[in-house]
């Protein structure tokens, strides 16, 4: 279950990161409230995650999948240039989030 917890607030971060960054500096209501309550949720679960996973391994995956989902948004919906290496970058990033769920184990 700290696995899940520890993916869904990945995803969060690239919510929280996106909607930071669509908040023009704290200046749109509706992105600043969408940016405070995912991350809120993501630290949650984050802290909740590391109850049972070691702290390098959770802080490295939950960045991980927060920084590839991030870049792969904007990729996708404009504002970051799509690139054969960026791909193979995050991609890279992705197998590193894996290989850390295969030999991290629990406390």
């Amino acid at each position: 279950m700290s696995w899940i917890v520890l993916i869904a607030s990945g995803v969060l971060e690239a919510v929280w990161a996106t909607a930071l960054g669509k908040s023009e500096g704290f200046t749109k209501l509706w992105p600043t409230v969408t940016f405070a309550g995912a991350l809120v949720l993501s630290m949650a679960g984050l802290a909740w995650a590391m109850r049972d996973i070691p702290v390098g391994t959770a802080y490295a995956v939950w960045v991980g999948i927060g920084a590839a989902l991030t870049v792969g948004y904007a990729m996708t919906f404009g504002g970051e240039q799509l690139s054969v290496v960026k791909v193979l970058l995050i991609l890279g990033l992705i197998g590193c989030v894996i290989g850390l769920k295969i030999v991290g184990g629990e406390h």
